[in-house]
Order: structure tokens, then C-alpha cells, then sequence
């Protein structure tokens, strides 16, 4: 059985690698490495279809090593282990030839199955190279992210899917012998949403479906030959981003309806339960905040409740969090609030602590007089004390201001009543 397009001209050089210019470019930060042949514990992050299997070869390949590869969504612990006793024995600890461990789709490894990884990378019995589509900052367990560099490959560009197309007609032989002229690409472009994979497949299958003699790509013979599912969510293109922006701009601009269509578009498409409840619960503090504190608690046990249950069921839990949110009073005083304080940081760098808010742990510290005028606020009237907590260079600065609700506003007068007129409250 002939391989797919996409297998026929993966590059076996980093000289025929398109895309990744920040990586594996002139300037890249992977180039030098790989020249030398001095590889460090690797994350590829990025989007199906962009390259980072084929990467991880041609750095075995240049780098002359030994190659193991496993995917995650079919290896446990006993896979895992026999790869490891294969790799002590073909190569010599922290050398060169240190053999490298591919692992597709990590992120789907389960806590101890990455804890088997640690002591094999952590020894130098093998170099890991993982790939995963999902933020290693939430799916790789910090043990191991913290061994390993993690490297981001984007979607590739529309120059570099024009590139690989290129490639295929003039590089494969089936091709080659088809006489094909690509008058329109829009439609391939847009229907691989920077999946290089994708592209390839969706280019064979018209080639293939098309009569004998030359072949002409127009955008209407893609669209008629490409069967497309009725509900287009492509995870990984731009439309992805759009649905998740429209879905949390409805929210934000307190429509459930939209909330719960643009969900649904999300949940059809077979978007993954926890990118969702993720974006809502950075939502439920970024746009709610203490307008409604509440949100906070019900966005962060939704993401606790959708990571046990996933779907079908997780839908309903998603869309009740969907819901309150969208119907809930909206505040961005917090999300400002920081904005605002980190501004004045870079701006003003490292001003000193007021010596009254100083810590005083020797005696030293006591005699040059740190903490010695600090009031403590609940030897005071109503547990306050109106004393400066700010340095003297930006004292009565108000970087927090209490939005228009009611929440809010009760904050404000409870701000008013304590600092009268200092932060204009």
C-alpha cells in the first residue's frame, strides 16, 4: 500500500524543512544546537500538522543517534520502561550518541506515566523530545517541563504551505507525472488551516478524484471534491480562534444566547472540555472580578468538574458556567487595577519599602528603626489605621477603582469611609 502524500516528501534534511524559521533558521535557536549535535530535553508545542515529528528525526538523523519513538495515546509505564532498557543499551550516558525518546501526544500521558519518564532524562540514559498540541505549562507535570526546553512551532504561514505544495508537484513522482497546475489555492489554504498534514491530504484527495490528463486546482473543484462536516470548527486554524473570541465576547457583553451558540459550535467541533473551562474561568476574574466574587468559585469548579467527567456529560456543567457568567454584573477594576501597578513598576523600577512596612528579623534591623512606627491595624478603631503604604515617591496613588455595580459600589464606600479623600474614592 503506496504511503500518503504527506508521508512520500517528509524531509529527511533540515535544508528541505519549511517553516520554523525561528527554530531551525540561520538565526534559529534550535540551528546551532542541532549543528553540533549537543541536544537538550525538548517540548515541541504546536498546532497538528507543523512539523514537529519530522523535526525530531531530522535532529536524531543529523545528530546521529539512536531513535525510539512511542505515542502516547497507545503506550503505558511498561512501554515506556522497555524503550528506556533498549536506550541505556545503545548509547553512552550524556555523549553524543545519546539515544533520543520521541513521545507524540504527551500531554495525554497520565501523571505517573510521565513520572517514569524523570529519572531516564534527569540520568542522561535518553534525550526526550516530546509533542504535544496542548500547553505544557498545564499538561506536562512541572517535574519534567523543568528538565526539558520547550520550543513553540506555529501554523504554518501561507508562504510555507504554498512551499510544500510546490514541493509535492515538483518532488513526488505520482505527482510529478500528473501534470498539475495550481490555478487557485485560496480553498486549500483556508480548508488546512496551517496544517501542513491536512493541506497534503486534502490536495492528494483532489488529484486523486480528478480524470486523466493534466489537472488544473481551481477553488470550486476543492470545495466539491472535500466533504466538509456541516459544523466547521477547525481546532487548530483561525477559525478556532474566532469561535473562542466570539464566545468569550459574549459573555463579556452579558449575552447568553451567544454564550451558549458559540459553546455549542466549540463543543461540536470537539474542542477540548478544559480549554474551555479554562478561558472561562481567566474570564470570570478578568471581566467579573469583584463585581461578583462568586464567579471566580464557579468558573474554577467547573474546570475541576469537567476534568473528571469530560464529555458528553461536561456539557451541561459547561453551559450552566456559560450562562451565570454571561448573566452576572461585569468588572474589570482588578484586571486594570494590576495593569496599571505593573506600568508604574517598569517606570519607576525598584523603589524602596517604607521603613515602617520593613521587616525587622535581627537585631540589626530593629536598631536601624525597620518596623518601628508600622500601626497594627487591628489595634486601631474598626481595624484600621491611616498610615502610607505605598513609597514616598507615588504615595496617594489609586491604582485599584471600583467599577459600577452594585458589589463594587459598596466596596467604594467602604474605601471612602476608611481613606476619605486620599485615593478619590
Amino acid at each position: 500500500m503506496e504511503a500518503p502524500l504527506a508521508e512520500r516528501i517528509r524531509p529527511q534534511r533540515l535544508e528541505d524543512y519549511i517553516s520554523q524559521l525561528h527554530l531551525v533558521g540561520v538565526n534559529g535557536s534550535l540551528t546551532q544546537q542541532i549543528a553540533r549535535g549537543i541536544i537538550p530535553s525538548m517540548i515541541f508545542w504546536g498546532s497538528p500538522g507543523t512539523g514537529k515529528t519530522t523535526l525530531a528525526q531530522i535532529i536524531a538523523r543529523q545528530s546521529n543517534r539512536p531513535f525510539y519513538e512511542i505515542s502516547a495515546i497507545n503506550s503505558g509505564v511498561a512501554a515506556i520502561r522497555e524503550v528506556i532498557e533498549k536506550a541505556k543499551l545503545s548509547g553512552g550516558l550524556f555523549t553524543a550518541k545519546n539515544p533520543i525518546l520521541f513521545i507524540d501526544e504527551i500531554h495525554r500521558f497520565s501523571k505517573s506515566q510521565q513520572d517514569s519518564l524523570l529519572a531516564a532524562v534527569e540520568k542522561g540514559w535518553i534525550t526526550l523530545i516530546g509533542a504535544t498540541t496542548e500547553n505544557p505549562s498545564f499538561e506536562v507535570i512541572p517535574a519534567l517541563l523543568s528538565r526539558c526546553q520547550v520550543y513553540v512551532l506555529n501554523p504554518f504561514s501561507k508562504d510555507d504551505l504554498l512551499a510544500l505544495l510546490q514541493r509535492a508537484i515538483m518532488e513526488d513522482t505520482f505527482m510529478a507525472s500528473k501534470k498539475i497546475k495550481l490555478k487557485e489555492t485560496e480553498a486549500l489554504l483556508r480548508l488546512s488551516g496551517g496544517d501542513g498534514r491536512k493541506l497534503l491530504n486534502i490536495f492528494e484527495l483532489v488529484v486523486n478524484a480528478s480524470p486523466e490528463g493534466p489537472i488544473t486546482i481551481t477553488n470550486n473543484k476543492v470545495l466539491e471534491l472535500v466533504q466538509q462536516n456541516t459544523v466547521l470548527y477547525d481546532k487548530t486554524g483561525e477559525q478556532h480562534y474566532d469561535i473562542v473570541s466570539a464566545f468569550i465576547k459574549s459573555i463579556r457583553g452579558s449575552d447568553p444566547n451567544g454564550a451558549v451558540y458559540w459553546l455549542a459550535r466549540m463543543i461540536e467541533g470537539g474542542e477540548d472540555v478544559k480549554f474551555i473551562a479554562r478561558r472561562m474561568l481567566i474570564l470570570s476574574s478578568e471581566d467579573i472580578g469583584n463585581a461578583n466574587p462568586t464567579a471566580f468559585i464557579m468558573a474554577n469548579n467547573t474546570f475541576q468538574a469537567v476534568s473528571t467527567i469530560g464529555y458528553p456529560e461536561s456539557r451541561i456543567i459547561l453551559s450552566q458556567c456559560a450562562v451565570y457568567l454571561a448573566t452576572s454584573a461585569k468588572s474589570n477594576a482588578s484586571y486594570m487595577a494590576i495593569g496599571e501597578a505593573q506600568q508604574v513598576v517598569k517606570q519607576t523600577g525598584d523603589l524602596s519599602v517604607p521603613i515602617h512596612l520593613r521587616n525587622a528579623p535581627t537585631k540589626l534591623m530593629k536598631e536601624l528603626g525597620y518596623g518601628e512606627e508600622y500601626q497594627y491595624s487591628h489595634s486601631y478603631e474598626n481595624n484600621f489605621s491611616e498610615q502610607e503604604y505605598l513609597p514616598d515617591e507615588i504615595k496617594n496613588t489609586a491604582f485599584y477603582k471600583p467599577g459600577n455595580n452594585a458589589r463594587e459600589n459598596e466596596l467604594r464606600n467602604f474605601l471612602k469611609n476608611r481613606w476619605k479623600d486620599k485615593y478619590g474614592y
